[in-house]
């Protein structure tokens, strides 16, 4: 292998985008190749999440890719969740109990359209547009594209192909349908799906709600979120089943049930979306899923990364995220093997495979806790326990929110094993009231570390694997 290497990544998304610019930083010859219009001049994201939460994971891969002080500007930071109950109250529930922890609301769109922008600095670097991966001769790495401008298929070759095409990746496709190799791919759909509102500015330019906070409506069966954007306004995500229960997205088809819906449901919300009908009829419903697959490459030739690998439902916000700390973790491993593709790959998907199956797993939970459990008065407790230990005791004792989100040297395998031990070590102490959160903060941490360590040393005894 030598930096004269043709690389080519399908797909110019978040991920694709961060992977070519730090590899064209490292001096490799890089085409990457978009199936959309360049969006940054044209508006392409129908269907697609507006704003996403940047954490610290994704933070880390801005900086070695020197481009944090560019996203620093596009972020607004939210300390907390702000319930909704359906009579209008509000209720706050900081991510930390420690000063200065915070999650960013941005725009996909600004973070997208910036790295794109850093990345065609690079004269080694060019970006191809309008161009559609159709399939990828894994063998001899020729990718076949329909170029949506001339309306005829192209194809490319290059030394390594990267798939960072997202959950409906083309590369993915090929390796099951070409039958190369044993490719195992699940793809898991829950019963909900998604729909996006706005909350639009005021006449000046303001957030009519606090913009400090992700807004929360949790109602059981389904849920409301909001998060803030710099023009003022908020991103509004109905998240519902297509056809369970007394409300789903395929009875709520007249402008009557869907005000009757939302007087009953989020009638402080109604109040803020002045097109809420018309918005509800014309914007998509998007799907959630689950992607499991392995291998996430083949020999020396091609490998997948990001959504590509291991799409996430969006419910613990770390979906970009996962995707940019693949990017870190890859250049990591690039320091330690560059000359050996397929050595690259290898421990790549073994540094990486187990972390992102964990984050996975933990987003369906997180799915569950948001519309279910942040009203519930014991979720309520254990959530004051940890934010008086996180205040407390800040360089002892981690929510697993806070191991998740706040900590990028902990491996996402390594923050839901602790998190989820600690978790149960909480509940159940407040269930059979072994604890209480009035009791002694230093009592309280002694509690818990003990519990969560005899968890721990059980399912480490029984062998259990998450």
């Amino acid at each position: 292998m030598t930096k004269k290497d043709n690389i080519i990544i399908i797909g110019a998304g978040l991920c694709g985008s961060l992977l070519a610019l730090r590899l064209a930083q490292r001096g490799y010859t890089i085409n990457l190749y978009e199936s959309r219009p360049d969006l940054r001049t044209t508006d392409i994201s129908a269907g697609r999440s507006i704003n996403l939460a940047l954490s610290d994971r994704g933070l880390k891969a801005m900086r070695l890719a020197g481009v944090e002080d560019k996203v620093k500007p596009l972020c607004i930071p939210m300390y907390g969740r702000l319930m909704h109950d359906n009579k209008g109250n509000t209720f706050p529930s900081n991510y930390s109990g420690r000063e200065g922890e915070y999650i960013n609301s941005i725009s996909r769109g600004d973070l997208n359209g910036m790295l794109l922008t850093e990345a065609e600095k690079h004269k080694n670097l060019q970006i191809h547009f309008n161009k559609e991966c159709e399939h990828v001769d894994i063998e001899n790495n020729i990718a076949t594209f329909y170029d949506h401008e001339t309306k005829t298929k192209i194809e490319a070759k290059g030394d390594v192909i990267f798939g960072t095409d997202g959950a409906g990746s083309a590369l993915r496709k090929s390796y099951y349908l070409e039958r190369k190799f044993l490719f195992s791919y699940a793809q898991n759909y829950l019963t909900h799906g998604y729909k996006e509102l706005e909350i639009p500015a005021s006449k000046d330019g303001k957030h009519l709600i606090s913009k400090d906070y992700l807004h929360i409506w949790p109602r059981g069966e389904y849920m409301l979120i909001a998060l803030p954007n710099l023009d003022g306004s908020f991103t509004v995500t109905l998240f519902l089943s297509y056809e369970e229960g007394e409300y789903n997205f395929k009875n709520l088809t007249s402008e009557k049930t869907i005000k009757e819906f939302f007087q009953a449901q989020f009638p402080d919300a109604l109040t803020l979306i002045p097109n809420i009908v018309e918005e509800f009829a014309n914007n998509p419903t998007g799907a959630l899923g689950t992607v499991k697959c392995s291998p996430w490459h083949y020999q020396n030739k091609n490998v997948l990364m990001g959504d590509a690998a291991h799409a996430i439902v969006p419910f613990y916000g770390q979906g970009m995220n996962a995707s940019f700390e693949d990017v870190s973790v890859f250049d990591a491993i690039l320091d330690k093997h560059e000359g050996d593709w397929e050595t690259v790959f290898k421990v790549y998907e073994k540094t990486r495979k187990a972390d992102a199956d964990a984050i996975a797993d933990l987003a369906i939970d997180n799915y569950y806790e948001m519309r279910d459990h942040v009203a519930n008065p014991i979720f309520k407790e254990k959530r004051s326990i940890e934010m008086t230990l996180e205040k407390q005791f800040p360089k002892e004792y981690f929510s697993k929110y806070s191991l998740v989100t706040f900590h990028e040297d902990i491996p996402y395998l390594d923050a839901m094993k602790k998190g989820r031990a600690q978790d149960k070590a909480i509940l159940n102490m407040l269930a059979d009231k072994e604890i209480n959160p009035q009791e002694a903060p230093e009592v309280l941490l002694k509690k818990v570390q003990q519990a969560t360590e005899a968890i721990l040393e059980d399912d480490r005894i029984a062998g259990l694997q998450y």
